[in-house]
């Protein structure tokens, strides 16, 4: 395995589960969960005849940036699409559960500094979503990880990165909204439904899935940006999304979850508001939105580089 220093600068795109989970944080604080010795594999995919993977798709731990401990959940595209079923749910709620005793223990042993040592949860999303092979147990786990993601509502940071191959889509798109805080690159994609699920059911004309520029001006990270759907957008590096994540672990949690993207009636009226700008607009593309919002050359933005895009890029006001 290649070193910390060398990871920092591989494409997170490009990495596996395993790779962003050991790099996300500080070198060499990485200590896998139920990892592949463990064996802990899907009871329903052998009934199926599918075949199984030794951390079911998912890959949690615990690390630290700086003082914190960061309890990190990455998930695997390359297996049957980063789905989620019983035991990568499982994997994913135990997790957060952890944090949570976590917190109660370090809070208890530093009561006058606690709030330098709080612990964050990190999901790295790479994900279609419920996995249909075991899709009562995959729907359960995400409504059990939004209900983890509002018990550490005021104790808890957790920040959700996408960046990934899959993106991030299906119930898992409900899941990463929920978090205090989302980092994109500009090729990472959050949708409800995936490309080819809209084109199947409601025909090419409406949206054609092999049109990828089309798919990332209405998923992809620079679009996400701009509507403050994403607080930050990062270059495709696992060391900028470790910068990133280290950046936001010095703020307090209130100025974490102010990138909150729903949670609020305050956020439920701004979302409101779009949806009726968007009728008024009648809107025919991301673009014409982008046009809306300050940008210029809007027709132009899916060709620019990252520090250009950064740079000139005008984003949703906000409240």
């Amino acid at each position: 395995m290649r070193k910390w220093e060398e990871m920092q600068e591989r494409s997170f795109y490009e990495s596996t589960a395993r790779e962003r989970a050991i790099n996300l944080v500080d070198k060499g604080t990485f200590t896998e969960l139920l990892a592949p010795i463990d064996k802990m594999t899907s009871p329903h995919l052998p009934i199926l005849g599918e075949a199984v993977s030794f951390d079911d798709g998912v890959v949690t731990g615990v690390g630290k940036i700086g003082k914190r401990p960061v309890f990190v959940i990455s998930q695997e595209g390359r297996f049957i699409g980063g789905a989620v079923g019983e035991v990568h749910g499982a994997k994913m709620v135990a997790t957060f559960r952890l944090a949570q005793q976590s917190y109660e223990k370090i809070k208890e042993k530093y009561p006058n500094d606690y709030e330098s040592r709080i612990p964050a949860v990190v999901i790295s999303f790479e994900t279609g979503g419920v996995r249909l092979h075991e899709a009562n147990a995959g729907l359960l786990a995400h409504a059990e990880v939004m209900e983890q993601i509002q018990h550490c509502r005021g104790k808890i940071p957790v920040i959700g990165l996408v960046g990934s191959k899959v993106g991030c889509f299906g119930g898992m798109g409900f899941v990463v909204v929920a978090t205090d805080m989302v980092i994109m690159s500009d090729r990472g994609r959050i949708g409800l439904t995936g490309p080819e699920v809209i084109e199947e059911a409601m025909g090419k004309k409406e949206f054609d899935a092999s049109d990828k520029s089309l798919i990332y001006r209405i998923t992809g990270g620079k679009h996400k940006y701009i509507m403050r759907d994403a607080a930050y957008l990062v270059k495709d590096t696992i060391g900028d999304f470790h910068k990133q994540v280290a950046e936001a672990l010095k703020m307090s949690y209130d100025e974490v979850q102010s990138h909150r993207c729903i949670g609020s009636l305050k956020l439920v009226e701004e979302q409101l508001e779009l949806v009726k700008i968007a009728a008024e607009n009648n809107f025919k593309d991301a673009t014409d939105v982008w046009a809306y919002f300050g940008n210029k050359k809007s027709d132009q933005i899916q060709d620019q580089f990252y520090d250009e895009f950064i740079r000139e890029a005008k984003r949703r006001p906000r409240r």
